[in-house]
């Protein structure tokens, strides 16, 4: 506590956004949403972060959630402050408010600046609100209250996708041949599973999604747009947003069809991305798998941002969900200019299965493969993803599986990632959106494409498999390929060397359905 009677607030500090330009300070009366993240009344116990318990939601928000007096305490003091409390949840350990500008810049111990920088995802010159330094909250909220997003509404993250016009590449796939390569489990296609899908900008075109699955010949997929702190769910305004949204619905879709989609779209903030996985994890009846297609260096997070949307990750692991996430499309670097090597977040939480990309050259009509090896269109074009953590140290799980060393320091932490399949744009996925067709490659197509295949898991073993992630590295060692998948060892992401076993190129390799499928009833049958 300071001087003033304010406590600061660990892990919030900001810089400024590389090469923004200010425009002046925010208004005292502009109107600025906020999501208050509380801590949890009891740490989550390390059976249940590893796996080996599940908890019911009524458990996880019971026993983990935020203190319902500790949430009363924050209502009152926003709106002491003059902000409007939008909703406010103990289990998900969120209060939700709106308020001026000015007044909650007083109460969070900031100020804010207008200021325009290049949107990741646009590349178009945007205006946001941004902070620098930490915040601090009342005495009397110390210890409480564990982050404060939204106050700065920056772009958080970019669409981990590659766009191709279809004439460019010699071979494409529409999604359900990748997952016929891939020996997906016949007679499955996730009926009575719900899959939930996260996107930080473009919409649904409802036309698009008509023709695509028409042409196919597969039935359209049940897909629910839910809207989450005022975000837009129409296409149009973000083509390549809106691509990103196509290509994640398309591919679920033509390789679980049987499966409902709820597609959460949420602006591209901290707090965006927050509320959209909270609200997914919360909504009923609890989806089987999440996926994630966005994220953005770990260094370009807040830590208490990064810290918080990882525990609703963790949240998801309790609950027994999978949440599946794109490693990245800019090699080792992820795209930060240092020199050094970086790995994308959320993709490096050790509470998420972090998709990693290849490229797949195969006859889709024979189903033969002729050959796979690591997705590296370097210098000129993307790469995927995967290196070692800078921030988490390295699960239990992994850590009997892989020989983890972050390269240039040969410093252990979570590696990335933990699976693979096809990204390459030129032996990418076929899609349309905005009405175009297109070849899209990115790890954003691996994310859907596993999140899918829990889907038809699921529904082969009569049951939520639970998490996925420590039963694909059950009994796997270094230097051994890993029972259900295909061992990627030829190529690299730049800083990093595919090879027999993990590897921070295509982890334990692409799935072989059917294997997975089988360890996964084995071990279901040992623990029954």
């Amino acid at each position: 506590m300071d001087e003033t009677g304010r406590v600061v607030l660990a892990g919030s500090e900001r810089l400024a956004v590389a090469g923004a330009r200010v425009i002046g300070p925010v208004h005292d009366d502009e109107e600025v949403k906020v999501t208050v993240v509380l801590r949890r009344r009891a740490e989550l116990p390390s059976d249940v972060l590893e796996g080996r318990r599940q908890l019911s939601r009524e458990e996880l928000g019971s026993g983990y959630g935020a203190d319902p007096g500790e949430v009363s305490q924050v209502v009152e003091a926003l709106e002491a402050a003059g902000a409007q409390v939008l909703e406010h949840d103990a289990a998900s350990r969120r209060v939700v408010a709106t308020g001026p500008a000015g007044a909650l810049s007083r109460l969070f111990g900031t100020t804010l600046q207008e200021v325009e920088s290049t949107s990741p995802v646009t590349g178009e010159p945007v205006r946001h609100r941004q902070r620098t330094g930490p915040l601090s909250v009342p005495a009397g909220l110390g210890g409480i209250v564990s982050a404060v997003l939204g106050l700065d509404d920056r772009p958080q993250a970019r669409p981990h996708l590659r766009s191709v016009s279809p004439e460019a590449v010699a071979t494409s796939f529409t999604a359900d041949q990748v997952a016929r390569l891939y020996d997906f489990p016949p007679g499955t296609d996730g009926t009575g599973q719900v899959v939930a899908v996260v996107e930080l900008g473009g919409g649904i075109s409802q036309t698009d999604l008509a023709n695509y699955f028409s042409q196919l010949g597969i039935r359209a997929p049940s897909v629910q747009a839910v809207s989450v702190d005022g975000a837009s769910t129409a296409a149009g305004a973000q083509p390549n947003a809106d691509t990103e949204v196509s290509l994640d619905i398309e591919v679920i879709g033509s390789v679980a069809p049987g499966a409902s989609q709820v597609v959460y779209f949420a602006p591209n903030t901290d707090a965006g991305f927050h509320d959209a996985l909270a609200g997914a994890l919360q909504a009923t009846p609890t989806p089987v798998a999440i996926s994630i297609s966005w994220g953005q260096s770990e260094d370009s997070w807040s830590v208490q941002g990064r810290s918080a949307l990882g525990q609703v990750c963790a949240d998801a692991v309790a609950l027994g969900v999978t949440v599946t996430v794109a490693a990245g499309d800019s090699g080792s670097t992820d795209g930060v200019n240092d020199g050094q090597p970086h790995v994308d977040f959320p993709a490096s939480s050790p509470y998420v299965l972090a998709c990693g990309g290849t490229r797949l050259d195969a006859d889709p009509a024979t189903g033969a493969i002729a050959s796979e090896v690591v997705w590296d269109d370097l210098p000129n074009g993307g790469a995927t993803g995967g290196g070692v953590s800078d921030v988490y140290a390295l699960p239990s799980w992994q850590e009997a599986a892989s020989n983890v060393k972050r390269a240039g320091t040969g410093t252990a932490g979570r590696g990335v990632p933990d699976v693979a399949g096809d990204a390459a744009p030129e032996t990418g996925y076929r899609v349309i959106s905005d009405g175009t067709e297109q070849v899209v490659g990115g790890t954003s197509a691996v994310a859907p494409l596993w999140a899918a295949l829990t889907a038809r898991l699921a529904q082969g073993l009569g049951r939520s498999p639970g998490w996925l992630v420590p039963a694909l590295y059950a009994g796997v060692r270094p230097g051994s390929p890993a029972p259900g998948f295909r061992d990627i060892t030829s190529g690299n992401n730049g800083a990093y060397q595919a090879g027999p076993g993990w590897d921070a190129c295509t982890g334990l390799g692409s799935p072989v359905g059917t294997g997975v499928a089988a360890r996964l009833g084995s071990a279901g049958a040992a623990q029954g």
